[in-house]
């Protein structure tokens, strides 16, 4: 076999690609001699860690994926989960973190165009999208302009390709000054007998290309997002995709439409490591070879080489294998809509790789052994440190009022509008809720009935402190926060943040998050679909704090038993649903210590999983039998900020009694499991009884009413006052 390869590979060309001395043996071992430079490449992009999952394969195997309502779990482009009636939800999230430190706006609208294109491949039509950012400190040079960009990014692509953006988070610490995170998630629906996978089918079937022309943009991406960061991170910026949501909208309705004659056999979307990792995958999925003829890929730029054009990671194009009898129809779709349609190659019987350029082979490669036999590390890791116990006491002297005021007006704690009214929310018709409460919920459309909420979250700090409490807890948030718009919690996808996993100390926040992630998608039958892991997350050796992002979806039947976070009237009973006698107890780790004191100590709060599932259901309960229309879960900020945030919300104040005890930890502990929500005065008491007999505690707080919002025996704040705080912060910030 006579392989064509100009260049010579060396030691320092191997390094290059990111691969490591006994990974090269192991290439050498597989195929029986030196690779091509087009062989190395494509090495490089299945090997590396953001395509083959080499660090975590092994405990993402230990996460609970099935469940009676998961129809797809991990290994396809999105999960998919039944809502009934026919009817399927197909989401994942996605990280674009390394291209969106080195060009914002386009790392961060390719993430956006990237992750759209995983649910439209399964067959689905996309009616959501969120994202979780991450930042570095405010005062850092780099800040404003990576917010600017990344939101520029997001806004630019899906409010162009028309998705509204129904949540999300916005955090800043200075663990993200060298590295951003930007983490996409998109959600459609499909009908569950109209799911398309990726494995193809049949020898001798064409493999066809779909979408936009190739070009240069985004080779070596895949390579570049498992490697870390240092001095030279502007080298990079050749390595960031291009995108343009005005083509990938073509492509949605002409995959839909395609689909829709019957002519699909297989389907993958070129993501990471472009036309590579799609023909790859789908050939090995279904036990078949792929032949390539790389002189039909059409490509808009001249003399692209075989190894530019395998590893481009050029946007908004799509792998298809063909029913041959359906060409003809197939193609008349895709001149229609403007988009490239070329047959590129076919299946063959003998498990083989084989790339053909110029009328050379440079590439005939093991197909199952390039993805199946990626290495798969068992790295050594070193169980984290749990941070100690505080002294809650020493902190319990605290101006309530002043406090929460300033904690309003804080890069964590103030209203992101400024960063949502950047997105479209409400197109497509079907937002039943804008960003700004606890989950985004939008109308099945063709139900009159039944909605989906969709949420995100995590909290690093707590992480840090404990990454298995960390790992559950942000399971436990998102669960939490689904459960308080009256939705049934379905499943998750999660979006794993981590440094450099050959570190042990590194490889062991992931292992104790994965655990604690697995231990409580069990307890709250919330199972993980999909994901994507993104290790590496380093710049001069400095990690980002450990962020397990998990983004989940819930089922409401009747969306007219809805709650919102807003007060909802003059006099209604304010009672806080949670666990101990206390209102709240738990200061460490907490935004109080953090912000107002400046103390990073303590450990993170525990979180109850079976006390979580029982605070839930009755809320639920609650919130379906009409007892409530308002609620709101308490998180990071405690008690004191979830009731401005309602006041505020609904343009209502309140009235709380005082509590007695620690003041501090009363409104500004972090106690997990916790609920504050509104009932009229006369079912206050049975809603209380009710509580104590499905063994929770169910505490009256105070009564709404009026334009002040007065905590216990601190000053009266006006609504406005607190409106002003919140709002204030963010558009002060970017306006420098």
């Amino acid at each position: 076999m006579t392989i064509s390869n100009s260049i010579a590979i060396t030691e320092e060309l191997i390094a290059a690609h990111g691969l490591k001395p006994d990974e090269y043996q192991r290439i050498l071992d597989l195929i029986g001699r030196e690779p091509s430079y087009t062989e190395l490449g494509i090495f490089s992009a299945m090997w590396n860690e953001h395509c083959s999952y080499k660090s975590s394969k092994r405990w993402l195997r230990t996460l609970p994926t099935k469940g009676p309502q998961v129809i797809q779990g991990p290994g396809e482009n999105a999960g998919v989960v039944d809502i009934g009636d026919g009817d399927c939800v197909v989401f994942k999230m996605e990280s674009h973190n390394h291209p969106s430190y080195i060009e914002p706006y386009q790392g961060a609208a390719t993430g956006v165009g990237g992750i759209l294109r995983d649910v439209f491949t399964m067959g689905a039509r996309p009616i959501a999208a969120m994202n979780a950012l991450r930042f570095g400190e405010p005062s850092h040079p780099k800040t404003r302009h990576l917010v600017s960009g990344v939101v520029a990014g997001v806004g630019g692509y899906g409010n162009s390709f028309g998705v509204p953006t129904v949540g999300g988070e916005v955090n800043f610490d200075a663990r993200y000054n060298g590295n951003c995170l930007v983490n996409a998630f998109a959600a459609g629906l499909a009908k569950t007998d109209g799911i398309f996978l990726s494995q193809a089918k049949g020898v001798g079937l064409p493999v066809v290309y779909l979408g936009a022309k190739t070009g240069r943009d985004g080779v070596g991406g895949a390579t570049m997002a498992s490697a870390e960061f240092d001095d030279k991170i502007e080298e990079k910026r050749p390595t960031v995709q291009v995108g343009d949501p005005f083509t990938e909208k073509c492509l949605l309705e002409a995959c839909l439409e395609l689909m829709a004659t019957g002519a699909v056999i297989a389907i993958q979307d070129m993501g990471a490591a472009g036309l590579t990792c799609s023909a790859v995958e789908m050939g090995a999925k279904g036990d078949l070879g792929i032949e390539l003829q790389l002189d039909q890929v059409p490509v808009r730029e001249e003399r692209m080489s075989a190894y530019e054009m395998m590893l481009s990671e050029s946007q908004e194009r799509m792998l298809m294998v063909l029913r041959p009898e359906k060409e003809e129809e197939a193609k008349a779709i895709f001149v229609k809509w403007g988009l490239d349609f070329a047959i590129v190659g076919k299946t063959t019987d003998d498990l083989r790789f084989r790339v053909i350029h110029q009328g050379e082979e440079v590439a005939n490669l093991p197909i199952k052994e390039l993805g199946d036999e990626a290495p798969e590390y068992d790295r050594p890791w070193i169980a984290p440190k749990v941070a100690s116990d505080i002294d809650a006491a020493a902190y319990a002297d605290v101006d309530v009022a002043d406090t929460l005021l300033s904690l309003l007006n804080t890069a964590n704690l103030s209203s992101r509008r400024w960063v949502w009214e950047q997105y479209d929310t409400l197109i497509q018709g079907n937002s039943l809720q804008i960003p700004g409460g606890d989950a985004g919920v939008v109308r099945v459309d063709g139900h009159e009935k039944k909605a989906l909420a969709f949420s995100s979250d995590v909290t690093p700090r707590y992480c840090e402190a404990d990454p298995f409490e960390g790992g559950k807890q942000a399971v436990a948030e998102c669960w939490r926060n689904i459960t308080a718009t009256g939705a049934l919690p379905l499943a998750a996808t999660d979006n794993l943040n981590f440094g450099n996993p050959e570190k042990p100390e590194i490889m062991g926040q992931l292992v104790k998050a994965i655990e604690g992630i697995g231990e409580a998608c069990r307890a709250l039958d919330f199972p993980i679909v999909s994901g994507n892991v993104s290790l590496y997350n380093e710049t001069n050796g400095i990690a980002i704090l450990p962020t397990p992002t998990i983004g989940g979806v819930g089922l409401l039947a009747d969306y007219a038993a809805m709650s919102r976070t807003a007060f909802d009237g003059e006099g209604r009973a304010i009672l806080l649903i949670g666990k101990d006698e206390a209102w709240g107890t738990h200061l460490g780790q907490s935004i109080y210590l953090r912000d107002s004191l400046g103390v990073t100590e303590g450990p993170a709060p525990h979180v109850d999983l079976d006390h979580e599932r029982r605070a839930g259901e009755f809320v639920r309960g609650l919130i379906k039998s009409g007892t409530t229309k308002c609620v709101h879960d308490v998180s990071d900020g405690g008690l004191a900020i979830a009731l401005a945030e309602m006041a505020i919300a609904g343009s209502v104040g309140a009235e709380i009694k005082a509590p007695g005890g620690n003041l501090a930890a009363q409104f500004f502990g972090e106690d997990q499991g916790r609920y504050v929500l509104t009932v009229s005065r006369a079912d206050a008491a049975a809603v209380i009884e009710a509580a104590k007999a499905a063994s929770l505690t169910a505490h009256e707080l105070g009564t709404t009413g009026g334009k002040e919002l007065k905590l216990g025996e601190s000053r009266a704040i006006s609504v406005e006052a607190l409106r002003e705080a919140h709002e204030s912060w963010f558009p002060g910030f970017m306006e420098g």
